[in-house]
């Protein structure tokens, strides 16, 4: 089923088709492949940090040193206040003219209350060990920075060592999560691959997976030190003054309120953004896949306008997606900034009621800072979990689709055989409710050709399809020397058979490494042998690096029929027992037609072959023939038996042969006459 068109949709009506899409891909269909934003945001992520889990022990011990780490960082404003106190009461003791030196604290305080002096008093009262004239304790002093020193160094190390492992475990973890997904799409059916577009898939293979990547490591690997520090940090608050402590607790509900009405919008406008990178990944890949036709029908224009469009359309989504994550920080930073002004204000006022000393009200504002700097990098990573995990569910998405039926685990070996093929009543159909081969009965001798003919959706592909176990059966059976393919194990069945389909497949690499690729144990003698009957020796020498010449991105470099050529006698070097060739020639000119179809004729002998043809003058050598209608064989039988029985064969034939050869007389009687 190919997309809507959306161009004429207004944006609400666009949103209502995408979450329509959406919850067809949940339920299964996958006609459409646009994604939809996380339709369980908990079980996702969850799923997400569960790819963690062979490295629990790692985790665990960064973890630790993380503890480690945030403890000593916790303690340091700790400390210096203790340094800013030695600093302001050494300075104090010194501006106090009206007492000799040594006067004791508490005369001090007295005197200073008899005088009216009661904010001085208790700023004194709250000292430790005050004395008059003591001055700054610059031996203490140094003990205490040496001490604050040792701890900052301490702890930036412990940090530098937890955020080397955490990235070490997050590129091991999705190193883990790419093989799994490769290994996913070997084990996906045919028919899922009918369904996808590529550039969709090849989108939730790279930038979703990259997603998931700068996730993990730019949000997971300081979460855990933004939680233990917020945690730390509450205690030490707790420890200096309970009533700063709640000042300071205050932000956390409004924060709370701003992630509660921001971060649902966020998360649906990340998953739409990387819904649209979907759909314009697909989109350049069909039309730089397809350029050489964009340019002969002058379609460029028009692919400029769709790309255009499409681009804007992810434009906007991520605009609103940046604009909404990016309203987060500053936010929960402007919340932090009114706490920290309410604790600079109460702090002072205790600081002169003598509650606190300055020192404490110094170390308890960084502490403020230290509490609110977590939290406000805690809300901006939430806009970046939300687009990893709209991502990580496109990918589990596809981790979760169903796979093809795995081989059995007795599975029978497959036995030595000439290739006897036989169809028991086979039926298929791609959808339930349009079948397209009902009861198809038929066999194949060893070392017989069969030409499978017939007009366009008769079932021509789908049959060797079948034969290859692309797909299973929906009834009947097929036997390879006596045994169901279906009681076999794929690789089985398919080690007995070559291939030459009709869009030539080669690989970035050089002609050797392709034709090789039907035999890996092939010589080079081998290579050349298959290439001189398959006549691909007679261009390749004049390419500058003979069969070393490295194709390049979609084998430009080559023509379209020397493509096929390198395929034909890759399916020489394999040399299997069944040979199926699906308009194998399509691609060659007429003169290397007739070469290769001497070169095919040595190939099949003593092996069964397969040829779909559309060109019945190449197939009329072929031992048996069998035209298809509409799934069903019609007529079976040589060429001269069925040009005698004037049925569909010998209609198709007349079409191709006979109607030419009057000048193209739409009146078919009287092309016969």
């Amino acid at each position: 089923m190919s997309a809507p068109n959306t161009s004429a949709l207004s944006e609400e009506e666009r949103e209502e088709l995408e979450l329509a899409e959406q919850a067809r891909l949940n339920s299964g269909d996958w006609d459409s492949v646009a994604p939809g934003k996380a339709a369980n945001f908990g079980r996702s992520f969850g799923r997400m940090i569960g790819l963690l889990a062979p490295s629990k022990w790692a985790f665990i011990f960064v973890s630790v040193l993380g503890a480690i780490g945030v403890v000593l960082a916790v303690i340091a404003p700790k400390v210096l206040g203790e340094a800013t106190n030695i600093l302001f009461e050494g300075v104090l003791s010194t501006s106090l003219p009206q007492f000799p030196n040594g006067t004791s604290q508490d005369q001090v305080v007295d005197a200073l209350r008899a005088a009216g002096q009661n904010d001085v008093a208790n700023i004194i009262a709250a000292m430790h060990d005050f004395q008059v004239g003591a001055g700054v304790d610059f031996e203490r002093l140094k003990w205490v920075l040496v001490a604050v020193l040792a701890i900052y160094i301490v702890s930036a190390l412990l940090t530098w060592v937890q955020g080397y492992v955490i990235n070490v475990i997050m590129v091991r973890t999705m190193w883990r999560l790419r093989e799994s997904v490769e290994a996913k799409i070997n084990r996906l059916p045919l028919s899922y691959f009918d369904r996808v577009q590529r550039g969709e898939l090849i989108s939730r293979v790279t930038n979703d997976i990259d997603n998931i990547t700068q996730t993990m490591q730019q949000a997971l690997s300081t979460a855990v030190t933004n939680v233990l520090t917020v945690v730390g940090v509450l205690v030490m608050m707790f420890s200096i003054s309970w009533q700063l402590a709640i000042v300071a607790l205050i932000a956390l509900p409004l924060m709370g309120v701003i992630f509660g009405v921001i971060g649902p919008k966020s998360q649906k406008a990340f998953a739409t953004q990387w819904r649209k990178v979907g759909r314009l990944n697909a989109r350049v890949e069909e039309s730089f896949s397809g350029h050489a036709l964009v340019r002969v029908y002058g379609r460029e224009q028009a692919s400029r306008e769709k790309f255009q469009e499409e681009n804007e359309e992810l434009y906007r989504a991520a605009f609103k997606a940046q604009f909404l994550s990016g309203l987060m920080m500053p936010a929960m930073m402007f919340i932090g900034n009114l706490s920290y002004v309410g604790i600079a204000v109460l702090g002072g006022l205790m600081v002169a009621s003598g509650q606190l000393r300055l020192g404490d009200v110094q170390a308890f504002i960084q502490y403020s800072q230290q509490f609110t700097q977590p939290l406000s990098e805690l809300g901006g990573m939430a806009a970046v979990v939300q687009s990893g995990t709209a991502s990580a569910e496109r990918v589990f998405e596809l981790l979760d689709q169903e796979e093809q039926e795995p081989d059995a685990d007795e599975a029978p070996s497959l036995r030595e055989g000439r290739g006897v093929i036989e169809f028991q009543n086979v039926a298929f159909s791609y959808s339930p409710d349009k079948p397209l081969i009902r009861d198809l009965s038929f066999r194949v001798e060893p070392g017989q050709t069969v030409a499978i003919v017939g007009p366009t959706g008769a079932g021509k592909t789908t049959l060797v399809n079948l034969l290859m176990r692309f797909y299973e059966l929906d009834g009947g059976r097929i036997l390879l020397d006596g045994q169901d393919i279906a009681e076999l194990t794929r690789d089985d069945v398919r080690s007995r058979t070559g291939m030459v389909l009709q869009d030539p497949w080669l690989f970035a690499g050089s002609i050797r490494e392709n034709i090789r690729y039907g035999n890996e144990s092939a010589s080079d003698l081998e290579i050349a042998e298959a290439a001189v009957a398959t006549r691909v020796d007679r261009f390749v020498h004049s390419l500058p690096d003979g069969y070393d010449t490295v194709l390049d991105e979609d084998a430009a470099n080559v023509s379209a029929g020397e493509k096929q050529l390198i395929t034909i006698a890759r399916a020489f070097v394999a040399e299997p027992s069944v040979l199926i060739l699906d308009e194998a020639t399509s691609s060659v000119d007429t003169r290397t037609e007739l070469l290769l179809q001497h070169a095919m004729s040595a190939l099949r002998e003593g092996r069964t072959s397969f040829v779909i043809a559309h060109r019945l003058s190449t197939i009329r050598d072929a031992d048996l023939i069998l035209v298809m209608e509409h799934g069903d064989i019609v007529e079976k039988g040589s060429h001269e038996e069925l040009i005698a029985a004037q049925g569909a064969y010998w209609r198709l034939y007349r079409s191709q042969f006979e109607q030419a050869a009057t000048g193209g007389d739409e009146n078919p009687d009287g092309a016969a006459e």
